[in-house]
């Protein structure tokens, strides 16, 4: 339920480079981007129900695996993993269009919809790490790299290997980024409020969410 004098944010700009500080302080502020398009909004529709948009962060120096995350590890310990820049090839824009049958609403266009055609450098220094079962990509995911921070941006995954949680896996291989690079944070994107398709951000330990009045505080699921 919202309060009273619960103000309404929907803000938004263009930016084809940020600085890594920047980009930092946008992050701490709720801001999210896809290429050079940033945008950030405090409410949302989800199954026709006018939700709050929780921005959710991990706080890495206190982040631990769980249990069930070292199950998804360990069942995936047989598949090889490059990071590199974001070069967006043939063969990941194969996997985006397979990958986006998951999606019964809003299915997106193109995985452009997310990233910049020059997504390594634009508008900020931004990876991608692959995970391949031989020559196979089995999935991809896209992460900006600040200063004090690494932000999720998309993810996606061969359909027919939902079973080995390659979501779930690549959030961990970028975690695992983040802390062996020294960041403090590392940035999940939006979830709703209530139960929703995005819940599984919020099954990590040492999870924050911004209250859109400048803080962020411990995550408390709210069911």
């Amino acid at each position: 339920m919202l309060e009273n004098d619960f103000s309404f944010i929907n803000d938004e700009f263009h930016a084809s480079r940020v600085s890594p500080r920047q980009l930092d302080l946008l992050l701490e502020n709720g801001w999210r981007h896809f290429g050079a398009y940033f945008f950030r909004y405090n409410l949302g529709f989800y199954e026709n129900e006018i939700r709050l948009v929780q921005p959710l962060r991990v706080r890495l120096s206190e982040f631990s695996v769980s249990k069930s995350q070292r199950r998804i590890l360990k069942r995936n310990n047989d598949l090889q993993i490059v990071a590199r820049p974001i070069k967006i090839t043939a063969e990941t824009e194969v996997l985006f269009q397979r990958h986006k049958q998951r999606f019964k609403n809003s299915a997106p266009d193109s995985i452009y919809d997310f990233l910049d055609e020059n997504a390594a450098d634009t508008p900020c220094e931004a990876l991608e790490i692959c995970v391949y079962d031989g020559k196979k990509l089995l999935a991809a995911s896209f992460f900006d790299v600040a200063d004090a921070s690494v932000s999720g941006i998309y993810a996606i995954f061969a359909p027919e290997e939902a079973a080995r949680s390659l979501g779930i896996f690549t959030m961990l291989l970028e975690i695992d980024f983040a802390v062996k690079s020294g960041r403090n944070f590392y940035y999940s994107g939006y979830a709703y409020a209530g139960k929703s398709f995005y819940d599984y951000k919020k099954r990590f330990r040492a999870l924050e969410r911004f209250d859109w009045q400048q803080n962020w505080e411990n995550f408390k699921d709210d069911e």
